[in-house]
């Protein structure tokens, strides 16, 4: 079967790439543009377009298929090509659930923790060497690939995304793929530029609870009572199993999860982190690993890629980098942080990057959320601003809508690194929050910093 991917160099649809060829499929593709470590690894397998661009001549008659990407447009000369050819066109969703339409599906869905929790499941699964297939939205120690599809399993752990589909099927990904079991972390408004409204978010969780094939499982986080109340007021005959966060302790810089067998120490943290983990269990013990195997297993995880990654540690401090953005997560992050360490001073540094929190109206939503640091400081650039298409921001919103009299912004890049080199890092923890780079802020010059 010969697929070609529109957008091939997306982080999603590479991985996709990636995992067809593996399985046996012919593969070609293009993209106007490819970043790493995508282009490293598709250019490994001989997957990357030979030069950059939309060519409707790459679809002739033996493509079966074309695989849509996100970062395509309506217009794209290629899609064009395919619909006038007749050719089938799937977002990259609808070809998993095509790939996995006899496995039992199995989807981590949830405004915030559903990147941790499928990795925690992939973690413990892995661990006890027990074989399946999988897409997750970050790369995790230990995997080749975020997708892995084959023939000889029995399960498909995927994480629910609710973003669009592709640019030519507005439904959210995880509206597509009709799970047999489900968990569902939590509600929290975002993508805004895309649900408007807050009833409108809340729709598409409404809709993803009833895509749960009947007799199906849902398990759902129930201290969470929006949430909560959406379990209860479906008609959808499913099983449903709560979770909360489980009892844990935080003794000298290490967190203890109480367990039947005793305290356990574990490499994870927060009071977020470890409700995932309880979540991540009940999915564990309906896939056939009992209680005492995932805790045996989950002690050795160490975290998702992004999700609260330790970067740089010294005497003096230690760095952790979050892709935390939304309001409930830079809260739940910032409040983590400074739980586990106590004794040190707590600098958080949040990144204003993504259309929601750019959106001046949006903002509001950030009240209070930095308030568990020691210092904190908030960078955006206006430019990002203007890009988006949205109105301007000013520094004194910023400061009224995030509640804190003592609060550092910055809008220059530059200025924000010179702030972050001249800090005295003794007995400190710096937390770096984006789902960008501050403006093209080195990571790997942090290091030098502390020391």
């Amino acid at each position: 079967m010969h697929l070609h991917f529109i957008a091939i160099g997306g982080s999603a649809m590479h991985n996709l790439a990636l995992a067809l060829q593996q399985k046996g499929y012919k593969i070609t593709g293009s993209d106007d543009m490819i970043y790493e470590p995508s282009r490293s690894r598709l250019a490994k397998q001989n997957l990357l377009p030979e030069e950059y661009g939309w060519f409707p001549e790459k679809i002739q008659k033996n493509v079966d298929a074309v695989i849509l990407g996100m970062h395509a447009r309506k217009d794209n000369p290629e899609l064009l090509a395919a619909q006038e050819a007749g050719i089938p066109v799937y977002s990259y969703p609808e070809f998993l659930f095509e790939q996995s339409k006899e496995k039992t599906r199995v989807v981590i869905g949830g405004s915030h923790g559903k990147t941790t929790i499928t990795s925690m499941i992939l973690h413990v699964l892995k661990y006890h060497q027990k074989e399946v297939d999988f897409m997750v939205g970050a790369q995790l120690e230990g995997f080749d690939t975020m997708v892995q599809l084959s023939d000889d399993t029995d399960f498909i752990v995927l994480e629910g995304d609710e973003y669009l589909s592709s640019p030519i099927d507005p439904r959210p990904k995880f509206h597509l793929y009709q799970p047999n079991i489900a968990l569902l972390s939590g509600i929290a408004w975002d993508h805004i530029n895309v649900f408007p409204t807050f009833e409108n978010y809340l729709d598409q969780f409404r809709i993803f609870i009833d895509s749960i094939v009947k007799g199906g499982i849902l398990v759902y986080n129930e201290e969470d009572p929006l949430l909560k109340k959406l379990v209860e007021e479906t008609t959808n005959t499913i099983r449903k199993h709560p979770y909360r966060t489980p009892e844990f302790h935080v003794d000298k810089e290490q967190t203890f999860l109480n367990t039947p067998e005793g305290d356990m120490p574990v490499a994870i943290f927060g009071a977020h982190n470890l409700q995932n983990l309880a979540g991540a269990k009940w999915i564990c013990q309906h896939m056939g690993i009992d209680e005492e195997d995932f805790y045996e297993a989950i002690a050795s995880f160490k975290g998702a890629s992004k999700r609260l990654e330790k970067i740089a540690e010294s005497r003096k401090a230690i760095v952790y980098k979050d892709f935390a953005h939304s309001p409930s997560k830079v809260k739940a992050t910032t409040e983590a942080v400074k739980a586990q360490y106590t004794s040190k001073q707590v600098l958080a540094c949040l990144e204003l990057h993504t259309y929601s929190s750019l959106n001046s109206e949006f903002l509001e939503q950030y009240k209070d959320t930095l308030d568990a640091a020691d210092k904190a400081v908030v960078f955006f650039s206006p430019e990002a601003v203007e890009n988006k298409k949205l109105d301007p921001i000013t520094e004194e919103q910023i400061f009224n809508s995030f509640n804190r009299k003592d609060l550092v912004v910055y809008t220059n890049a530059e200025r924000f690194r010179k702030f972050l080199k001249e800090q005295n890092y003794h007995q400190s923890v710096l937390l770096l929050m984006s789902s960008g780079n501050y403006g093209g802020l080195d990571f790997d010059e942090i290091k030098d910093w502390i020391n």
